[in-house]
């Protein structure tokens, strides 16, 4: 399969376009790369459905607070909503509530189902394993206040794009392992990261020019890793986890042009084997971040199409 017309000539005009102010990041300071990537975020976005959305904040285990964003369909119905927990990507450097709106909204309308979306504090200021502290402390909150917000929590999606879908994954792995309140009923995981701990055969041939570069990764990683071990720690790298039996089912989405897709359909393979229910759909001609590129290619049309229909089967059993 060759890569999206579409979508090559979006990469070949950004590196035309490419100046000192939108070098890749590995060669910025993470401030710098955190106002490209908003900014770059804000020309990518679509006209998307409409909800209705509002700011709440949740506790960290440390006393800090953090915002969580609530989007919940446009309907006169009072039942309560089942609800997709969505934690956003971005390296664990870079990415916000604001530059994943977007794809918060259309699983949101389409599906339908609110989602709550999730801030987490990034690196390299938090490093690991703030951000998923974080998260794991958003769904604390989540099983205390899902009552009051008219949500049903026992209709639950674990939801994230590349970093975001790590977290994810790792928090249904947790859930597994524990008599927590909150149990997932599905993992919907677009192109995560899962074994940050070496190279792979698809790190080296998309290494560059596929947007997602191996030399931002390895910036991404070193940022958010106090030591080169935190690496092997399957918290970082859930690939690496002792024990994934029991977890929630798991529908994988790949991108075919993305230096993770070996690690994503090794992940596939060890969930297969562990007798976890999984589904791996590769897009094999999209590049990482497709949830993000409906401006770029109507493919990305037939991928919620798809997605939301998966999370619509789980949460409306």
């Amino acid at each position: 399969m060759s890569l999206n017309p579409e979508i090559a000539a979006f990469l070949d005009l950004v590196e035309a376009n490419q100046t000192d102010a939108t070098q890749a990041f590995h060669q910025q300071m993470p401030a710098q790369a955190r106002q490209a990537f908003e900014q770059s975020s804000a020309r990518m976005r679509w006209q998307v459905p409409q909800v209705l959305s509002r700011d709440l904040s949740y506790p960290t285990r440390d006393g800090d607070s953090l915002a969580v964003r609530i989007y919940t369909p446009v309907t006169d119905s009072k039942q309560a909503l089942p609800v997709t927990v969505f934690l956003h990507g971005g390296g664990f450097v870079v990415g916000s509530l604001d530059s994943h709106d977007g794809i918060c909204r259309e699983f949101c309308h389409r599906t339908p189902c609110a989602v709550v979306a999730v801030e987490y504090r990034r690196a390299p200021e938090f490093k690991f394993p703030t951000a998923l502290h974080d998260a794991a402390d958003a769904l604390t909150w989540l099983a205390q206040q899902a009552g009051a917000l008219n949500l049903d929590s026992s209709r639950l999606a674990l939801a994230g794009d590349s970093v975001g879908a790590t977290l994810a994954t790792v928090l249904a792995i947790e859930a597994a392992a524990s008599a927590q309140a909150l149990q997932p009923c599905l993992q919907l995981l677009c192109y995560p990261v899962t074994d940050a701990s070496r190279s792979t055969e698809s790190r080296e041939l998309f290494s560059e020019g596929y947007l997602l570069e191996s030399p931002t990764l390895e910036w991404f990683y070193d940022h958010y890793a106090r030591t080169a071990e935190d690496r092997a720690d399957w918290r970082f790298s859930p690939l690496l986890a002792p024990n994934l039996r029991g977890v929630a089912p798991v529908h994988l989405a790949l991108a075919g042009f993305d230096p993770l897709i070996d690690e994503g359909h090794a992940y596939a393979q060890r969930l297969q084997a562990s007798g976890v229910a999984v589904q791996c759909k590769e897009y094999s001609a999209l590049v990482h971040d497709f949830l993000r590129m409906p401006m770029v290619t109507g493919e990305i049309e037939s991928v919620y199409q798809e997605l939301t229909e998966v999370l619509r089967k789980a949460l409306y059993p």
